[in-house]
């Protein structure tokens, strides 16, 4: 067994879990999530705990159990608490405002950039140069911030761009004459 889904899910008051023969859906404060289950893996609940087992002892049925008790102990936590992930624009002129689920983004091209929010995803800016994206979904969230951040990623000589608050960025040395 994966030593990942050897780990007990804990679930928290105000979390409802229901399994069915292919499905895990995770209801709590902030939301409802489902997950698709494969062939190879087993939720059985045992009192406010989950526990995933492989069916079987191949290396995929294997590797799926660790996946899967990954997959479903983070959906917990999001529709518990959440995720949050926060982008910061480095460079003169480059701002963001936040209008409903629109992202408006001005990074120094010749037009603006509107970034139309999925369902599920909020996005606020506290400064316009701070964009803070919040959800349920960790993958979601992670999948808007990849995106907003692919519109102008970081270049290694100034380091202007749409970067990640906890990212560092290594500057190259410029060419010498």
């Amino acid at each position: 067994m994966s030593r990942i889904a050897k780990n007990p899910i804990v679930l928290p008051a105000g979390v409802e879990v229901t399994l069915a023969a292919n499905e895990v859906s995770v209801k709590g404060p902030l939301g409802t999530l489902k997950q698709a289950l494969s062939g190879d893996v087993t939720v059985q609940r045992e009192g406010a705990q989950l526990q995933c087992k492989a069916i079987n002892d191949s290396m995929r049925a294997n590797a799926m159990s660790g996946t899967v008790r990954a997959l479903i102990a983070n959906m917990v936590v999001g529709v518990s608490k959440g995720y949050e992930r926060k982008l910061t624009l480095v460079g003169v002129g480059y701002r963001a405002q936040a209008a409903g689920d629109t992202l408006n983004l001005t990074l120094g091209f010749s037009h603006p950039v509107a970034y139309k929010m999925p369902a599920g995803v909020t996005v606020a800016t506290p400064t316009q140069t701070e964009i803070v994206l919040k959800g349920s979904s960790k993958q979601q969230v992670g999948q808007v911030a990849a995106e907003i951040r692919a519109f102008r990623e970081p270049e290694p000589y100034k380091g202007k761009g749409v970067r990640y608050a906890d990212e560092v960025v290594i500057l190259k040395e410029t060419k010498k004459k």
